[in-house]
């Protein structure tokens, strides 16, 4: 499964970029497949280690917020790996046409 998530404190700072770090470094450490965007950090992986990051992503990021924002998006595929570069692929073919 891939999950696109953003996660975001509210009633903090006016910058959400510390908190985005921390929340972006748990993905990173996890050892997952992940990409990080403007707007979205995917995760790619099974279900319960996929939650289980994202669950940790957003306690890291809430630290110090009394309420937390959580957007996601999961594509569930059975047997469906590296999707998030061969998704990816297969559009530039599809658009190399």
């Amino acid at each position: 499964m891939i999950v696109a998530f953003s996660v975001s404190p509210l009633g903090t700072s006016e910058s959400v970029a510390p908190a985005v770090a921390r929340a972006v470094r748990v993905v990173r450490e996890s050892g997952l497949p992940n990409e990080t965007t403007a707007m979205f950090t995917s995760v790619e992986g099974e279900w319960d280690e996929v939650m289980d990051v994202v669950k940790r992503a957003v306690q890291a990021a809430g630290e110090g917020a009394h309420r937390v924002s959580l957007t996601l998006k999961a594509d569930i595929r059975e047997g469906m790996t590296d999707g998030l570069t061969s998704k990816v692929e297969h559009l530039e073919r599809e658009l190399s046409e």
